[in-house]
């Protein structure tokens, strides 16, 4: 099922221009929204936007932090959480860094609910919407499925690269299902065993792969070529069935059956590789055009 857009979706829409400026330490995106610069900053690998210059852009005062006092004063249950929803981030600015009062995505959503102003209704209205389709997925998930394809369609991909992409999704879920069926639960583990069967496949970690494609927060599977598409397939469903026949309990037995997975895709990788002359494993990425562009050009 697809995840629920962040604040990326509605830039994506609405904002004219995006930069980006890089630090050290972070990476600072800022954001051109209707004419107004909204900053952001990374923090526990996640965006977190200035709450200052959303709530700027959204309504028509020219004192953002004596309109978050009224606000907060007009919604106690705001006011009683927003320790929760806020933090104070070092941010890029044109004069230095400076120290910020920044909101997650989530946390900008439920200050945007707390404006009442014209300019917050496009965002309201969206997130109702987003809202009211959730729940229509629940009651009928080839919903989800056909939503993701037209987002796939919308970004350009081609019909043949979505229906990999689509079937790696129903194999990487069937995956997982087993993995909770055997007691695989946290987080942090389905990442080790998911990167187990990539290198084992792919010789290289997640990590070292997205390096390659010049990927930082982006999706791999959403700018793999068809070949490595169908190797990840291939080392998933191997691993499916490997984990059934093994019956393995927990996270270490998986982990050995994971390994033994991805080599059966990396054996087949190699074979292709030793009788084409070239790897498999691409730096080519979708950042920059469509991936239904490219495949027209490799045709030329």
């Amino acid at each position: 099922m697809l995840k629920q857009p962040g604040l990326r979706h509605i830039e994506g829409t609405v904002a004219t221009k995006l930069i980006h400026k890089k630090g050290d330490n972070m990476e600072t995106h800022l954001a051109v929204f209707k004419g107004r610069k909204i900053r952001k900053t990374l923090h526990n690998n996640e965006w977190w936007f200035v709450v200052e210059d959303v709530v700027l852009a959204l309504i028509d005062s020219t004192d953002p932090k004596q309109y978050i006092q009224r606000m907060k004063h007009r919604d106690p249950e705001l006011a009683k959480g927003w320790v929760q929803i806020v933090h104070t981030l070092s941010v890029d600015t044109s004069g230095g860094s400076q120290r910020m009062i920044c909101a997650n995505t989530e946390g900008i959503f439920r200050i945007i609910q707390s404006i009442p102003s014209p300019k917050a209704e496009p965002f309201k209205r969206w997130l109702a919407k987003v809202g009211y389709e959730r729940v229509q997925e629940i009651e009928d998930p080839e919903l989800g499925t056909k939503r993701t394809r037209a987002l796939y369609k919308a970004k350009g991909y081609s019909d043949d690269w979505i229906e990999k992409r689509m079937r790696g999704i129903a194999i990487r879920e069937e995956l997982t299902d087993e993995w909770k069926k055997r007691e695989v639960k946290e987080k942090k583990e389905y990442e080790i065993l998911t990167a187990e069967i990539a290198k084992a496949a792919f010789g290289i970690t997640p990590d070292a792969h997205k390096k390659l494609k010049g990927l930082k927060r982006e999706n791999l599977r959403d700018h793999m070529t068809d070949l490595e598409l169908i190797f990840s397939m291939l080392g998933e469903a191997a691993t499916t069935e490997i984990t059934r026949v093994d019956d393995a309990k927990g996270f270490y037995e998986s982990k050995h059956s994971a390994r033994k997975g991805g080599e059966v895709a990396g054996k087949a990788r190699e074979d292709l590789e030793k009788k084409t002359g070239r790897r498999v494993v691409s730096r080519e990425n979708y950042l920059t055009e469509p991936e239904s562009r490219k495949r027209l050009e490799r045709k030329k």
